[in-house]
């Protein structure tokens, strides 16, 4: 005797050895033997053997045509012997019962299974429902497989190329666009990035690195709404500042936050005044500007381009452009001429007289300390005036450096890149001529602006700690390495900048927090020692925290596309102007530092060599897509350097202004599982682009 039984789902046959009241034992053509529940045991049989009986019924079970079965079988429930005889014939064997079994059980849209072998037709509606979304499932599985098999070709069908950035970055793993890059991944033995590079998915390097950040950061699109929300007047009338200030920032800036005045000069008692633009005199709390500028918290810069915080018309009501009496907050400092000790501070909201926006690009070469220091002809605008904000700034920069314990080194320059091109009213293409030109760390203007920031943003931070007002403040407990610079919501000491306490408060037309600063110092301004109880935010207010939260987190994905896009440029340049061999100093693990561009890359053959070595490298590749430069090492250019010219001072690579782990960008992270595609290997499939 033969049984047929059911275990979890599956149907397997046998010899019944034995049999008890609730279990049989059963032992397989293997000669393994199971003991199975008698409930389990669906069928008993003479012949033929276990082996053919499920040959024969699996062979069977594909030719019963389920749309008869279901018209033969009764409303009642049924067992799958009943179906047989009415299906079959009337005296249906054991092959012909076991088919309908297997038949009945793989078939759930039609039949429904009750347990024990017993089924029950499911209704009409049901069916064809499932009918329907059977045939949905093969016409999808088609799709991809015709996707599939267009993307091994070298061909990109249009909804992969449209989903593009969600299937490589944020896909949907049910999404046949993102099936059909896996299963084309499988087939083809290449990476999902590689595959679709070669099928034409992606237009240009820097459109893919371009909308990457837009599909990340910006999916509703860079737009203000139509139409982008006006830019709102003072309410209130404000006095009239008895200044003539200056702003310095380079030619494109047109977010112009800050400006400097000098007034008694020859009378042994100065006041300087720091001026800040002023966009929270008018813009309120959970306004629809405020809303605007939270959600994006802060401009996002790139060689070329920008994205504001803030629509246009708003920036330009409020940026201190010259000519204009503009509403600002304004700091007071008055200042023994001689000594430059404080003899007192001030605040103010007022209207204050812009009489010229200094640019950097047209001054650097002639503002310089001989210049400022009487020992050069000074043929620039407001050329006292500036002298003395650079001897203040010495001096402020020196009183830091006291508290920090260590002088502050500028041993890198600043990059500038410069697009050639005549359409300036759009982002750029990515193929346009670049200039990359150099300002050194720590020239005058620099320092004079730098050094008033600082002085503002500490001062204005001690004032709200003093009248309780809370604000965001950024702090750093020491300088030992690995103590990061943190936000928060009370004053602490920051050990970088050599400050007590330090609250963003310069720049509120294109950072956020700045903003939220200045709607709290202007409560104090205004209301003095009750300043708490009208400030927009009160202590320990969870906005405050939720704005810190969110600033981090932008902030970090704005700064890092902004490096990735300035190291695109910086490829190109190198393609541009076929630069064949880059001199630069020895990092570690390979990596070097180019002494005359902003490139840190992997350069084979270095990686023994000490820490601060100067090496030339020859350029032997250059992915854009990945933003890697491939090279390897041409020659030493000092043979005699050892580890003593890395930490020594002044040199490239002193600890003081360079930290590895910030150098290496992350590699271009893929969503695909690579396991699921089974492709090339995982290192293939998104290659790292250093910093």
């Amino acid at each position: 005797m033969y049984a047929l039984f059911d275990d979890a789902g599956k149907f397997h046959a046998g010899r019944l050895m034995s049999e008890a009241e609730a279990s049989v034992q059963i032992e397989l053509d293997s000669g393994k033997r199971v003991k199975v529940k008698a409930a389990n045991v669906m069928l008993r049989f003479d012949k033929p053997a276990p082996v053919e009986l499920m040959a024969q019924a699996q062979a069977l079970a594909l030719e019963i045509d389920l749309d008869l079965a279901w018209a033969c079988a009764p409303e009642a429930e049924f067992g799958f012997a009943d179906l047989a005889r009415d299906y079959f014939d009337a005296a249906a064997g054991p092959e012909q019962q076991a088919a309908a079994l297997l038949r009945l059980f793989d078939a759930p849209h039609y039949f429904r299974r009750l347990g024990k072998g017993l089924f029950r037709k499911a209704p009409e509606e049901t069916v064809k429902a499932a009918l329907l979304g059977i045939e949905r499932k093969k016409q999808l599985a088609l799709q991809i497989e015709q996707w599939a098999a267009e993307l091994v070709a070298g061909r990109c069908p249009e909804p992969v190329r449209e989903q593009l950035y969600r299937i490589l970055f944020k896909p949907d793993k049910n999404g046949p666009e993102y099936k059909a890059v896996v299963e084309a991944s499988k087939r083809a033995q290449r990476a999902p990035l590689d595959l679709l590079t070669a099928a034409g998915a992606i237009a240009s390097p820097y459109q893919f690195h371009w909308q990457r950040f837009l599909f990340d950061e910006f999916p509703k699109g860079t737009g203000f709404g139509q139409p982008a929300p006006a830019a709102p007047p003072v309410k209130d009338a404000l006095p009239l500042a008895a200044v003539r200030a200056f702003s310095i920032d380079d030619s494109a800036t047109t977010e112009i936050d800050d400006a400097l005045s000098v007034r008694g000069l020859g009378s042994g008692s100065v006041v300087f005044g720091i001026h800040i633009a002023a966009p929270g005199l008018a813009i309120t709390p959970d306004s629809a500007l405020d809303k605007l500028a939270r959600e994006r918290l802060s401009t996002v810069y790139m060689p070329g381009w920008k994205i504001t915080m803030l629509p246009d018309e708003v920036v330009q009501a409020y940026t201190l452009a010259e000519g204009r009496d503009c509403p600002a907050l304004s700091l007071y400092v008055t200042l023994d001429e001689a000594t430059l000790e404080v003899r007192g501070t001030e605040t103010r909201v007022e209207r204050v007289p812009i009489a010229a926006n200094l640019r950097h690009d047209r001054l650097d070469a002639v503002v310089t300390e001989a210049a400022l220091a009487g020992t050069a002809p000074a043929d620039y605008p407001f050329a006292p005036e500036l002298a003395f904000a650079h001897r203040l700034a010495c001096e402020l920069k020196r009183r830091r450096e006291v508290v920090r314990g260590k002088p502050e080194i500028f041993n890198r320059p600043d990059y500038a890149f410069r697009l050639e091109r005549a359409d300036t009213d759009r982002e750029p293409r990515g193929d346009e001529p670049v200039e990359i030109t150099t300002r050194r760390r720590g020239a005058p203007l620099d320092l004079i602006v730098a050094e008033a920031m600082i002085l503002a943003n500490s001062h204005w931070g001690g004032w709200l700690g003093e009248l309780g007002v809370p604000a965001i403040y950024r702090s750093q407990a020491s300088l030992l390495p690995g103590i990061k610079v943190r936000m928060g919501t009370k004053p602490a000491p920051h050990a970088g900048m050599g400050v007590a306490q330090y609250a963003w408060s310069t720049s509120p037309l294109r950072r956020y927090v700045d903003l939220v600063n200045q709607w709290q110092i202007i409560a104090c301004a205004r209301h003095g020692r009750t300043a708490a109880l009208a400030a927009p935010f009160k202590p320990k207010d969870a906005a405050l925290f939720s704005v810190i939260s969110a600033f981090d987190a932008a902030c970090g994905a704005y700064n890092g596309f902004q490096q990735a896009i300035e190291r695109y440029w910086t490829l190109r340049y190198v393609e541009q102007q076929a630069i064949a061999e880059i001199d630069a100093a020895v990092m570690k693990d390979g990596l070097v530092r180019a002494e005359a561009l902003p490139l840190v890359f992997r350069c084979a053959g270095t990686e023994a060599l000490a820490r601060g070595a100067r090496v030339r490298a020859r350029v032997t590749g250059i992915d854009l897509l990945t933003l890697e430069l491939h090279a390897t090492l041409a020659a030493r250019l000092d043979a005699e350097a050892g580890a003593a010219s890395a930490a020594a001072p002044g040199s490239a690579e002193s600890a003081e202004t360079m930290d590895d782990e910030d150098e290496a960008a992350p590699a271009l992270q893929l969503a695909i599982d690579l396991d699921e595609a089974d492709a090339a290997p995982a290192a293939a499939a998104a290659a790292p682009a250093a910093a």
